[in-house]
């Protein structure tokens, strides 16, 4: 079901203060209006009006951002202890959940999503990446070796390792959940003692500015955090191509992220990419099918669609399919369409008109020959902001638009399979490989299943889950490298080899 949007509700204190100073930059420890005067606003994607100006960072602005992130590698960012370092990223998470109605209220109105998504699960996800990033500033150890061979005979060396940090970051963000990959990025690159330049989607800067104020509350020095709302093509791609950024890190669409490595070419940068996917769900014959339908609904409607990993291809075993198929297609039809303020909505609006632009697009390709048919949705609604219907399309053909691109809207297609050889034929006949699910009671047959499958994650019997401790990151055309964990800390740091004659 829908509901009508109700007005946009008076923001608490707290937001309401926020919104009336949001718009500057923050570079090199002050908020700062923008070189050229220019400013954009943030837009309520919930009834279209306007929230706040926000300074508009251009050329200059990243310029002074980078040159600021280059100072502050040397300066008191440089001689913090190690534990020192993880006591104020500590600190940060602090703050992010003492802060967490106020975040939760802004990421609400500038990206759309529910108060009880952004409260419930993004805020505190934010607040434990720096938490668990905290705890590894003291673990960035090198090694000291000895070599097993004497390089010459009767020389005796001494030779060990340094981890050290690239040096300054440049990070550039996406829309879809912008307090949650506020942490992602600065986490790690601050517990490695980078420097960075974070320009956050200009859909949605406000989090990202509220963050910075935070930063320097928790003892930042300054400098150590730029952010420098803008444009993608003006501001992103500049920083992309900047001269003095030893590394770029980037979440978004694949077709930027193609164009992310073109421009970092010029001084060989260093590059991780968080793409895009068109994610296989997938239902065994012997699956809980309540758990598979609750799991499968969840995968691909969470904040609305707009999530890189949804599980937007669901496959299902035919013995099974029209059960499966027309359960999601009943919780579908049920999900509260509205504003993202109101308690009573499940589902927000999409973040942009650009956005409401392509779901729209694809959901007009439907009707095209070998389109599927609509079990539920498959509409856009006629109201002030940017809303869709949560849509089910059973059975378009493999090699449809809707089933081969990446929509990131709340957009599902599924395909009965019946031989598993076919089936994972089908689910890896794609460009990306970022998340998968298998839902079954057989945890050999998932395992198995799970070896098969080129994706970074494979959920069993589960769906998105990012706990700040595992991996994010893909395969193919869904990216470079991997996001939290551990592993996010080789992409901030070199190593250096030091060999010493005895």
């Amino acid at each position: 079901m829908t509901t009508i949007p109700r007005p946009a509700s008076t923001p608490v204190s707290a937001a309401r203060d926020f919104l009336s100073r949001a718009g500057k930059l923050l570079i090199d420890g002050r908020f700062v209006d923008a070189a050229e005067g220019r400013t954009f606003p943030s837009v309520d994607p919930g009834n279209g009006q306007e929230l706040a100006r926000i300074a508009e960072a251009t050329e200059r602005d990243v310029d002074l951002a980078v040159a600021a992130a280059r100072r502050a590698l040397d300066g008191p960012w440089k001689r913090m202890s190690t534990s020192e370092r993880g006591r104020l990223l500590h600190r940060i998470g602090d703050l992010i959940s003492r802060h967490a109605e106020e975040l939760a209220e802004l990421e609400s109105l500038d990206n759309g999503k529910p108060y009880s998504a952004a409260l419930g699960v993004e805020v505190p996800l934010a607040a434990d990446m720096f938490w668990y990033m905290a705890g590894a500033t003291t673990r960035l150890n090198g090694l000291s070796v000895t070599p097993t061979v004497p390089y010459l005979p009767g020389q005796e060396f001494h030779a060990y390792t340094l981890r050290e940090p690239v040096g300054v970051v440049g990070q550039i963000i996406p829309w879809n959940a912008p307090l949650l990959m506020v942490a992602w990025k600065l986490a790690p690159a601050l517990a490695t003692g980078n420097t960075v330049v974070l320009k956050p989607a200009e859909q949605t800067p406000l989090t990202a500015l509220r963050v910075g104020e935070l930063l320097l509350e928790a003892g930042l020095p300054e400098g150590v955090v730029n952010i420098v709302p803008g444009f993608g093509e003006i501001a992103g791609a500049h920083l992309a191509a900047h001269d003095g950024v030893d590394k770029i890190a980037f979440t978004g669409s694949t077709e930027v992220g193609k164009s992310i490595v073109r421009a970092a070419a010029g001084n060989l940068k260093r590059v991780s990419l968080e793409l895009g996917g068109k994610s296989p769900n997938i239902v065994l014959a012997d699956a809980d099918v309540d758990a598979a339908i609750a799991g499968a609904s969840l995968g691909i409607f969470y904040n609305q669609g707009e999530v890189c990993s949804a599980g937007s291809r669901l496959y299902v075993h035919e013995s099974q399919y029209d059960r499966v198929v027309e359960g999601i297609a009943e919780r579908a039809r049920a999900i509260k369409v509205g504003y993202g303020m109101d308690p009573d909505t499940d589902m927000g609006p999409l973040v942009s008109r650009e956005q409401f632009d392509r779901v729209s697009h694809y959901l007009g390709l439907r009707h095209g020959p070998e389109g599927g048919r609509a079990l539920a949705g498959g509409n856009v609604l006629d109201r002030p902001g940017y809303f869709v219907e949560p849509t089910v399309i059973a059975g378009p053909d493999a090699g449809h638009p809707i089933v081969r691109e990446e929509i990131f809207g709340p957009v599902l297609t599924a395909l009965p399979f019946t031989d598993l050889d076919d089936l994972a034929h089908q689910a890896n006949d794609t460009t990306y490989g970022l998340a998968a699910g298998v839902w079954t009671k057989d945890l050999s047959a998932a395992h198995k299943l799970a070896r098969r499958l080129q994706a970074g994650t494979v959920h069993v019997n589960t769906y998105h889950v990012f706990a700040a401790e595992l991996p994010f990151g893909g395969y193919k055309q869904s990216g470079w490298g991997r996001e939290k964990g551990d592993e996010v800390l080789q992409q901030y740091l070199e190593t250096k080899t030091v060999v010493a004659a005895l």
